[in-house]
């Protein structure tokens, strides 16, 4: 199953939004949520478990929810709201308005948090991939066993030297996945004699 991230996400058939990033166990190289952004007001983005995705391709994901199932999945960010408190020091020049991080009144400030599962990491498109002597470019989608989540092969994309095309790399050559890259056993030279497929959509 091939588990693209921006791409359009289906519920029985109909837009309902799209897919932001993935979280992954990175212990046991398996994917257990999709993120959805909706496409309607508030626009939140929702959690959802990779068992309730029916099908995908590289162009599109359907899951086996419609709209309102989907709008009662748990959120993907948490608000935290916080005090103010007041103006220590008076603005220069007088400015009468609010400047953040201060406050003129008592009031909350609004945090956003990622609910990630403890031990899970997040993943999204664009996330820098390294060999062991640098960057060679960036995730670009996942290949995925249906039958356990289980992560097969990494889609490198763009930012390497060989050109512009996707490299497959075997999960096996992944030696860790953390929050701001993957990480791979291979150098540079081995990645690019790795077998290349040609470009099937454009970045947006």
């Amino acid at each position: 199953m091939d588990l693209p991230i921006n791409v359009d996400v289906l519920c029985g058939g109909e837009l309902c939004g799209r897919s932001t990033c993935l979280i992954i166990d990175p212990i046991h190289a398996r994917i257990t949520h999709l993120v959805v952004i909706e496409n309607e007001f508030p626009y939140l983005e929702r959690l959802v478990p990779v068992n309730a995705i029916l099908n995908s391709s590289p162009k599109s994901i359907q899951l086996r929810c419609d709209k309102t199932m989907l709008s009662d999945m748990a959120p993907f960010k948490e608000a935290e709201f916080i005090s103010a408190g007041p103006l220590d020091a008076p603005l220069p020049y007088g400015m009468p308005y609010l400047i953040w991080p201060y406050g003129l009144y008592e009031g909350p400030i609004v945090l956003e948090h990622e609910r990630i599962p403890a031990g899970e990491v997040v993943i999204r498109r664009g996330t820098s991939v390294k060999a062991t002597d640098g960057r060679v470019g960036k995730v670009d989608e996942f290949l995925v066993n249906p039958q356990n989540d289980i992560i097969t092969h990494l889609f490198l994309r763009e930012g390497h030297l060989w050109g512009k095309k996707d490299v497959t790399i075997p999960v096996s050559e992944i030696e860790r996945i953390a929050d701001d890259a993957v990480y791979l056993k291979l150098e540079k030279q081995v990645i690019a004699a790795l077998p290349t497929v040609p470009l099937r959509r454009k970045w947006k």
